[in-house]
């Protein structure tokens, strides 16, 4: 029987990161810069491991394989049972990240040997005071400008910045110029890829004394020179039931992310459709669920803990006071169409802040 995965982190030295996971939970080796914690990961380029239970050893392609639509879902699209769809990170920017751009899914299958485009979006850990995130080209900016901008040197005047800080959430579609600021802690939620084309790296140097390598001609290709600048999402769509109260961040057509707030316990239901993920921020608690119909089942939560729900997991229950980020593939039309019903609901829920949802303006057809 499937029961909710935990995993091993895969940990990445990147040359920007630092050691500030270890404040939200992770174990982290005792030397080194730990730029990503890879948390849910199916991509070759840090596969995720199963951490406990029988399935412990396993790795998550090979549990996909085995387990198919009783762990992703009947509505899974097809190739979701090929290559999991979606990969989950936590991120400690002590320095900013260079300014990049991902492709969407035609270009990556067609350049980058099949390869998933790249669609994600940002949490806010934590942030320290003055912290901004570029996430977009300022208004009028065309592609010829960005060419000469990027040849002289000058491509940071360009880019369109925000302040943010802890709770915010940003959405960062294919084609989207973006760049994490330094002194932020992220958590992404992302496409299943590795593939980011690099536009300028401030010519930092590795520890061999080398500068990493620009993608020019790729960026410039998948840049979308029409799409606006995004903005934080403070608030969004708010629904309380009982002891959970959620917060909807972003939907787009590849996967939809919330911030759930648990106060004592609430109740959930694995229908069959759909797997989730959750990762812990703060606070701690229990997830539990019944085997066989007969035995509980009890995983404690901490912040720093991911868990893969699968979708045949039935009925389970989390008791505690923390607050998580929780996400699942999109349907898109369907949630859509949910969420506006709920928003019209005044007594399970508020619209608050700055609009009902982040949306991905352009959702690529299926």
């Amino acid at each position: 029987m499937l029961y909710p995965l935990r995993f091993r982190p895969v940990y990445k030295d990147y040359l920007w990161g630092g050691r500030a996971l270890a404040s939200f939970g992770k174990i982290l080796p005792s030397t080194g810069i730990v730029a990503e914690s890879w948390e849910i990961s199916a991509h070759h380029n840090g596969i995720s491991v199963i951490a406990n239970g029988s399935l412990a050893g396993a790795s998550l392609p090979d549990v996909v394989r085995t387990f198919g639509r009783s762990l992703l879902g009947n509505a899974a699209a097809d190739r979701d049972l090929a290559k999991f769809p979606l990969l989950i990170k936590l991120i400690d920017a002590r320095e900013r990240l260079s300014v990049q751009v991902h492709p969407d899914d035609l270009y990556a299958l067609r350049h980058e040997n099949g390869e998933y485009g790249k669609n994600e979006m940002w949490y806010v850990v934590a942030a320290q005071p003055g912290a901004r995130l570029v996430a977009g080209l300022k208004p009028g900016i065309c592609r010829a400008d960005f060419t000469e901008a990027i040849a002289r040197g000058h491509c940071l005047d360009c880019l369109q910045t925000i302040s943010v800080q802890a709770g915010d959430a940003v959405n960062i579609p294919a084609g989207l110029v973006h760049a994490i600021g330094g002194g932020l802690v992220i958590c992404e939620i992302q496409q299943n890829s590795d593939t980011t084309y690099r536009v300028y790296d401030y010519d930092r140097r590795d520890s061999e004394g080398k500068t990493r390598p620009l993608h020019i001609d790729k960026a410039l290709d998948v840049i979308d020179f029409s799409r606006p600048p995004q903005t934080p999402l403070i608030s969004g769509l708010i629904i309380r039931q009982g002891g959970l109260t959620r917060r909807i961040l972003v939907l787009n057509r590849y996967f939809m992310v919330e911030e759930q707030q648990i106060k004592n316990s609430a109740d959930f239901l694995s229908d069959g459709r759909r797997f989730s993920t959750l990762t812990v921020l703060q606070g701690q608690g229990s997830l539990s669920f019944t085997h066989d119909s007969s035995i509980a089942i009890t995983e404690p939560l901490f912040p720093g803990d991911s868990l893969l729900i699968p979708a045949s997991l039935g009925s389970w229950q989390i008791r505690g006071d923390l607050t998580m980020i929780v996400s699942r593939p999109a349907d898109y039309a369907a949630d859509l169409a949910n969420l506006a019903g709920l928003a019209h609901m005044a007594e399970t829920a508020e619209l608050a802040g700055s609009g009902l949802i982040a949306l991905d303006p352009k959702p690529e057809p299926a």
